[in-house]
């Protein structure tokens, strides 16, 4: 009947349509890998491997991952877990990213970077909003007072209360570490427009919560 939708699929299907091997299938269903959706429970017998159209889904992926991207198989069956557990709505709209091997999955409703071992979220840095954040530092940079040139202060509201330029966000740890590496105070307000002279040397001096003497 024309319209109808297959929703059931042999081995030899699911080989044409995922580029898995039904040898490979097969081996994959005996070690546990991946195993059919509707399989029977002795596997001897004719059509008792059946794909669902989600193991098409799921099997198409894990062939990619596994060749193109060189995953472990180990890696892959942690991944298989949430592929197998995904939505219809996920599937819209989740992309997969590799690297080093390990697959990260980006939710772009959320806007989400989450490694599906652990669920943890990925660490992003998106870097316009870095520039953008640099250009408005910049800009705020004459809006400092000149009392607060040269002076170290503590907020728990502004760098997980490490100590900071007065009316700024840079911390001392982060002027002396450039300080250590080498950078002279020019090369370092090259790094920091928005600090003086006055707002290095006194970050060089503090030391264990106080200016040094």
């Amino acid at each position: 009947m024309t319209g109808e939708i297959i929703s059931a699929f042999t081995e030899e299907q699911a080989e044409s349509l995922t580029g898995v091997s039904v040898h490979r299938l097969r081996r994959w269903d005996r070690t546990s890998f991946f195993q059919p959706s509707l399989a029977g429970d002795n596997r001897r017998l004719p059509y008792s491997r059946i794909y669902s159209f989600r193991d098409l889904l799921s099997l198409q992926v894990l062939r990619s991952l596994r060749d193109d991207a060189g995953c472990s198989l180990q890696h892959l069956r942690e991944v298989r877990d949430k592929l197998t557990h995904l939505g219809d709505d996920m599937w819209s709209r989740t992309k997969l990213y590799v690297f080093n091997k390990k697959v990260v999955f980006y939710d772009e409703q959320k806007e989400e970077l989450r490694e599906p071992v652990s669920g943890q979220l990925v660490l992003q840095i998106p870097l316009h909003a870095v520039l953008t954040g640099m250009k408005t530092s910049v800009g705020a940079m004459s809006k400092r007072q000149p009392e607060e040139f040269g002076r170290i202060e503590r907020n728990r509201n502004v760098s997980h209360n490490a100590p900071v330029i007065a009316g700024t966000r840079i911390t001392v740890g982060a002027v002396k570490r450039l300080s250590e590496d080498g950078y002279s105070t020019e090369k370092i307000l090259a790094e920091f427009p928005s600090l003086t002279a006055a707002d290095v040397a006194a970050a060089l001096k503090y030391h264990n919560g106080k200016r040094a003497a």
